[in-house]
């Protein structure tokens, strides 16, 4: 999956690949309100869950360097978990707030989802960026924009940037080795002692957010979350090597309609889910998924018919798409036949609260077990129907 990511790009600022800026950008000087500067726009992706001291280092940076800055928040969209626990616009509040308000003007904060398919991320990307860049660029001179890429080389996540070879790239520190995963961590055991620990990481208006956050029912839900994921990966602490755990997934669709469920235990309580589980040890991964489907939904549709009906199928192995470890998951799209008698009565089973018919259309991302939104993107994409 390709982000700033679900699981994708997954560290807290931009990694980047060290290089010297495209033919032409450092060399051209664009001119404006702020003075002679190397770019008019800067481009700058990552998470920010939370902002720290080092995003806004890296931003005033950036700042200093382009006219104008555009922020793009990966992994938007998407139901609130451990490593991705608050929302676009809780994200873009803490960013505009550590801002004056003449730096404000100069800055975009933009949500950037996460897509399974790099042309579409790459294409996601570019779109934003052009939708900032037609509202302020309107130079006397007809002359193009001059586009930079602002970041740290952190990890092995910064090959996605030469995706975009049109653009200048500049490097940034690390500001005081500052990640936002051990904030995170250290926030959801105890959010009062983490934020006296990391006090001098956070913008003021940021540790003010999250002392409120840590206060609501959501925040509680994540805590418990978070320590059961802890739990779940130190019972595999004494493994000879780190597992890789199989699930298979059932996208089941009938005239409009996806077949839901909603999931009874952590990870992801309360969220709606693909049905669903791991494959069993003697298990094919066709046979596990029409087996989860079953029980989770008591869908009483024969198995022949069930894989008769199947229409596409693929793999997600996103190295992060789980936040248990290491899961990869086969699903299935499965297009059921319109009947007289309407959809197919189903209940919830097993691990599944209840089920439900949803109608496409109406599906909130946000409302989503971890990636299984975008795998039914992926795979109604793939199979045309």
């Amino acid at each position: 999956m390709t982000s700033a990511t679900v699981a994708g790009r997954e560290s807290g600022v931009l990694s980047l690949p060290k290089k010297t800026a495209a033919p032409g950008a450092l060399g051209t000087m664009a001119s404006g309100a702020q003075g002679t500067m190397a770019y008019d726009f800067m481009v700058f992706v990552g998470r920010f869950r939370p902002f720290h001291l080092g995003h806004l280092a890296v931003m005033r940076q950036a700042l200093s360097l382009g006219r104008h800055l555009i922020v793009l928040v990966g992994s938007s969209r998407q139901a609130r978990s451990h490593r991705n626990p608050f929302r676009f616009e809780e994200v873009r509040s803490c960013i505009v707030g550590a801002f004056s308000p003449e730096e404000r003007e100069r800055i975009a904060v933009l949500p950037l989802i996460d897509r399974y398919n790099d042309l579409e991320w790459i294409r996601d990307v570019q779109a934003a960026v052009h939708g900032v860049v037609v509202q302020h660029h309107r130079p006397a001179d007809g002359s193009a924009p001059v586009v930079g890429l602002i970041g740290h080389s952190k990890d092995h996540s910064s090959y996605y940037l030469r995706m975009f070879p049109q653009w200048g790239a500049v490097e940034s520190g690390n500001c005081q080795g500052i990640s936002a995963t051990p904030i995170r961590d250290a926030y959801f055991a105890d959010a009062a002692a983490a934020l006296e620990a990391w006090k001098q990481a956070l913008p003021a208006n940021v540790a003010a957010f999250m002392a409120e956050f840590a206060r609501t029912d959501e925040y509680k839900r994540l805590a418990e979350e978070s320590a059961y994921i802890a739990k779940y990966r130190a019972g595999w602490a004494d493994a000879p090597y780190p597992p890789t755990f199989l699930t298979a997934d059932a996208v089941v669709v009938l005239s409009g309609h996806v077949l839901l469920i909603e999931r009874r235990g952590l990870p992801g309580r309360g969220l709606l889910a693909l049905p669903g589980g791991f494959v069993g040890q003697r298990e094919r991964i066709k046979d596990a998924m029409i087996r989860e489907l079953r029980e989770e939904t008591r869908l009483k549709v024969p198995a022949g018919f069930l894989e008769g009906g199947i229409r596409a199928s693929q793999i997600f192995d996103h190295p992060y798409r789980s936040t248990r470890g290491r899961t990869v998951t086969q699903a299935f799209l499965i297009q059921l036949k319109a009947t007289e008698d309407g959809f197919p009565k189903v209940r919830g089973g097993d691990d599944a609260k209840s089920a439900r018919w949803m109608p496409i259309a109406e599906i909130d991302p946000e409302q989503m077990f971890e990636d299984h939104f975008h795998i039914i993107q992926t795979l109604i994409a793939q199979s045309g129907i």
